[in-house]
């Protein structure tokens, strides 16, 4: 896991509290060919400590001013410590639209500062992992994911492991449909919607695993009693929106009440069942201080078909005992 401290640079444009705007500009032409990154100036105090930033664009366009550089520098800082992950400091940059994020310590001391063309290369990478993992593979992405050179076997040792787990996973899922023969039995029509519940709601609980790692992402600190009730609120008219449609299309074209009464409830339970299992591992993974990305792909994918699975017979099950 890289984290920010191993990708910052130190030689950076630095202005003092109270030096004037024409100060700044002379020192910065003067020196401009030293500097690692030419994007912003950064403004600290006495002791170093961050104060604000301002854009090398507005410091030439004002050349010469005796104003203070205060008054030309941005105080809503967006910053970076030196454990912070990759990931976040890429999404800080994009979600802020900022070239470069600056790194300080627990006291808000400059050390350095995250260039554009280093968090373009982060961002890379990072997209890499992330579509990985989606597909299984949770080991930190490398070169031998980034060329066809890689060998047979690299390839097979990452890939395997989570694909065994998946087997297992569906061996269980198996093992649940096999323990309701007897409603498959009394309505075999319930095999041919198997398939269908467990696509829309993995389809519904990918979406909500991707919002919350991204959410995640773009903020540290998330109001969790608000987003969880706005996911559950969202999952409510989603089931009742696909339990509906589903149940109704079940009733229709199999000419069949009960039939469509279990479609239609399971439906809609089960796209409960997705949110909250896809909305919860994420926040789950983070609190055991791992990947929220961990819980992507074929882990959430194989409990969420387990949960469909069982859900769909269950609901056959009683109503089909008491209608």
């Amino acid at each position: 896991m890289e984290t920010a401290g191993e990708n910052m640079l130190c030689n950076i444009p630095i202005a003092k509290t109270g030096e004037s705007i024409g100060e700044v500009e002379a020192r910065f032409v003067k020196k401009a060919k030293e500097f690692e990154t030419i994007d912003y100036v950064y403004v600290v105090d006495e002791s170093c400590r961050l104060r604000g930033v301002a854009s090398v664009k507005e410091l030439l366009t004002m050349r010469g001013s005796k104003a203070k550089i205060e008054s030309i520098m941005d105080k809503e800082l967006v910053t970076a410590h030196t454990s912070t992950h990759q990931e976040r400091v890429v999404y800080l940059a994009l979600h802020h639209k900022i070239k470069a994020v600056p790194v300080v310590d627990s006291d808000g001391k400059l050390l350095g500062v995250v260039p554009h063309n280093t968090i373009l290369e982060m961002f890379n990478e990072e997209t890499h992992e992330d579509l990985f993992k989606f597909g299984g593979i949770y080991h930190k992405v490398g070169k031998e994911y980034a060329t066809i050179n890689s060998s047979t076997r690299s390839m097979i040792r990452h890939r395997l492991p989570w694909l065994i787990i998946g087997v297992l996973g569906g061996a269980v899922t198996a093992g649940i449909v096999a323990g309701f023969e007897e409603e498959l039995m009394k309505l075999l029509a319930l095999a041919a919607f198997a398939p269908v519940l467990t696509y829309l709601s993995d389809a519904v609980g990918t979406q909500s695993e991707t919002l919350a790692i991204r959410s995640m992402a773009l903020s540290s600190k998330i109001p969790l009693r608000r987003y969880f009730f706005r996911e559950a609120s969202v999952a409510v008219v989603l089931g009742i929106v696909c339990g509906v449609l589903l149940g109704s299309i079940a009733m229709i074209g199999w000419g069949d009440q009960t039939l469509g009464l279990i479609v239609g409830a399971s439906m809609f339970l089960s796209v409960l069942a997705a949110v909250s299992i896809s909305t919860s591992l994420p926040f789950l993974f983070r609190s055991l201080k791992w990947d929220p990305a961990f819980a992507s792909g074929p882990f959430a994918t194989m409990i969420s078909d387990m949960s469909t699975i069982l859900i769909f017979f269950m609901v056959a099950s009683m109503l089909l005992k008491n209608l």
